[in-house]
């Protein structure tokens, strides 16, 4: 029984809710929360270690080359702003700039092209995680041993590297030109023909229904075709035809007469043969087996009779990959092979999160492949394709192994990052002119590095 005027407790009136919020307005309740806290500095002593790591390897490196950018090689003279202008002046300097703004617009671009490519076709094509392996494998190996596997695949020679051997083989499938390097003719002793900037033409001319011989000297055996026969007489030639043998005119053993087809020499088949007056070629041929050949509907007059310089020349051996104008691109093909593994694995994640009822939908209205792909799928993918881009663009500024390795130190394969270890360490030796240019390259790569940061925090929320 409660007296009168006794108060009635708050949790009485209110059917039990303040008695649950009461605990909380007790002293003791809000000390229990802030033990639970720990004290900020025990959370420095736990951070100590790391921050005083990454201030000794990171901090302290930008802010030194920040200042030691200022002065000479020496360090002993404070040069301002030289060394930042010294970077867009000099041809290697101007060089480097060029083919990192070349990395920059090229690589990303092409990679991240090339990984939604790769990425779409996932989709569509069985065996689609071999497929997703066999490409992103050579992510597992590092710039060094992939820059080694590319400077044999760019070697020049066709029996050595692949790229060359590929172009040949696929240039012989509808042109085999038989050449014979080195090849002239006799020097003296009346010979039918003499050199004449690089081809070799008649001493004498002729005229339809005549033979030419024409013998050469100086060819390498490795360079007769295994289809060679032996020379013979040129066929009679009838009327309006010009007729001839091109022969190695060189017996084994010694013997023979000098300036015709004796027994035991080789003709020479698969050389072009041009009828010549006043500068104009009026008639062609092309050497048989046994080094003959026959031109036909000759028109009347007199004609020279050349071999072209082309004859004379190496045959086909594909494109100079490591040379000035392609050394760049090649380098680019072997960072493509090596990334565009990342880009496909990224972005098919995005299309795996990509809502399938808006690709039916858009589908049902009768879109074709085509613009659902344009359309839909791209817009959807817009903020994975822009982080893989930015990302990549990141990388390609600090690209450095790949141009050492394939590049091998040649100033036209030169980036900006390349060019900082060369004046600092590779041979410069001037810190001052280094320090420089990775304050450049961090001034670049940091707009980028703040624009994937936003867009992560803008995903997360």
């Amino acid at each position: 029984m409660k007296a009168p005027n006794e108060e009635v407790p708050p949790a009485a009136t209110a059917g039990g809710a303040a008695a649950i919020d009461a605990p909380s307005g007790r002293p003791g309740a809000r000390g229990a929360r802030e033990r639970l806290t720990p004290p900020s500095w025990l959370a420095l002593t736990f951070l100590l270690p790391a921050l005083l790591l990454l201030g000794f390897l990171v901090v302290y490196p930008i802010v030194y080359s920040v200042i030691r950018s200022f002065f000479d090689a020496s360090g002993g003279s404070f040069v301002g702003v030289d060394n930042y202008t010294g970077v867009f002046k000099g041809h290697d300097n101007l060089v480097a700039v060029r083919n990192t703004a070349i990395w920059v617009v090229v690589a990303p671009t092409v990679v991240t092209v090339v990984g939604l490519v790769f990425a779409v076709l996932t989709e569509r094509i069985r065996w689609a995680t071999v497929f997703k392996l066999v490409v992103f494998m050579p992510m597992a190996i590092s710039f060094l041993a992939s820059g080694v596997i590319f400077r044999l695949v760019y070697q020049q020679d066709p029996d050595k590297g692949v790229a060359n051997a590929a172009m040949v083989a696929v240039h012989d499938m509808f042109r085999q030109d038989i050449t014979y390097p080195g090849a002239g003719p006799r020097n003296g002793g009346g010979a039918p023909v003499r050199e004449d900037g690089g081809a070799v033409v008649s001493v004498r001319p002729y005229s339809a229904g005549q033979s030419a011989l024409v013998p050469l000297l100086k060819i390498k055996p490795e360079y007769l075709p295994e289809d060679a026969e032996p020379a013979a007489r040129p066929p009679a030639a009838g009327p309006g035809e010009l007729t001839g043998t091109v022969w190695f005119d060189f017996t084994r053993g010694g013997g023979g007469q000098q300036n015709a087809p004796n027994a035991g020499e080789s003709g020479l088949p698969g050389i072009r043969v041009e009828a010549v007056r006043g500068g104009k070629v009026v008639a062609k041929a092309t050497t048989e087996a046994d080094g003959t050949f026959a031109m036909g509907k000759v028109p009347a007059g007199t004609y020279t009779i050349r071999l072209p310089k082309d004859n004379f020349t190496t045959a086909y051996q594909g494109a100079e990959w490591l040379g000035d104008t392609l050394i760049t691109p090649a380098i680019i093909g072997s960072y493509l092979w090596v990334w565009s593994g990342f880009a496909m694995v990224l972005i098919a994640a995005g299309l795996a999160a990509i809502p399938r009822d808006a690709l039916e939908a858009a589908r049902v209205d009768g879109a074709t492949e085509w613009q659902v792909f344009r359309r839909v799928t791209i817009p959807l993918l817009a903020p994975v394709l822009m982080v893989v881009l930015v990302t990549l663009v990141i990388n390609v500024l600090k690209v450095f192994d790949l141009v050492y390795i394939i590049g091998g130190g040649d100033p036209n394969a030169s980036v900006l990052a390349l060019q900082m270890w060369t004046e600092s360490f590779g041979g410069g030796n001037d810190q001052g002119s280094g320090s420089a240019i990775a304050v450049l390259l961090f001034v670049l790569v940091l707009p980028a590095m703040l624009f994937n940061i936003r867009r992560m925090r803008q995903e997360r929320k």
